[in-house]
């Protein structure tokens, strides 16, 4: 596998740990990355501190009924090189009821650093951004997704 597909396979883990509610791996995701948010200026770099912003994702049965569609992902990477950059759109599908409708709840954007690890490619840094919010204060933290 490439190091753009590595990395591609990598934002799209993400979204499954998380979709799968999987916090544990979403946290350990970001083990040797910082983890920003763009609204609240928050710059956390523990895995505590981390964990704390995915406790407060509201969990149904264990899973929080949602879908994450990444999108547009552009890779700016130096064949060879150890390091590159990344960002995508997301968008946040959820249905908190099993047949209920389907409601997008966010929308945003991911700016990503990435660095070549003993294990593949992983997150340096993410820097969220949220563009579009529904009432997203019953679904996720004001400080990303």
């Amino acid at each position: 596998m490439g190091d753009r597909d590595e990395i591609t396979a990598l934002v799209h883990r993400y979204a499954e740990l998380l979709d799968a509610g999987d916090m544990d791996a979403v946290v350990a995701m970001f083990a040797h990355a910082t983890w920003r948010s763009a609204a609240a200026g928050t710059v956390l770099r523990t895995p505590q501190e981390i964990r704390a912003v995915y406790d407060r994702i509201t969990l149904y049965d264990g899973v929080p009924r949602t879908r994450h569609l990444m999108n547009n992902l552009i890779i700016d990477l130096v064949d060879g090189a150890d390091e590159a950059s990344g960002r995508c759109y997301y968008t946040v599908l959820q249905s908190v009821e099993p047949g209920a409708p389907i409601e997008t709840i966010l929308c945003g954007r991911y700016e990503d650093r990435y660095r070549r690890g003993p294990d593949g490619w992983e997150l340096a840094d993410r820097l969220f951004h949220i563009d579009l919010a529904a009432d997203q204060t019953r679904h996720f933290p004001t400080t990303g997704s």
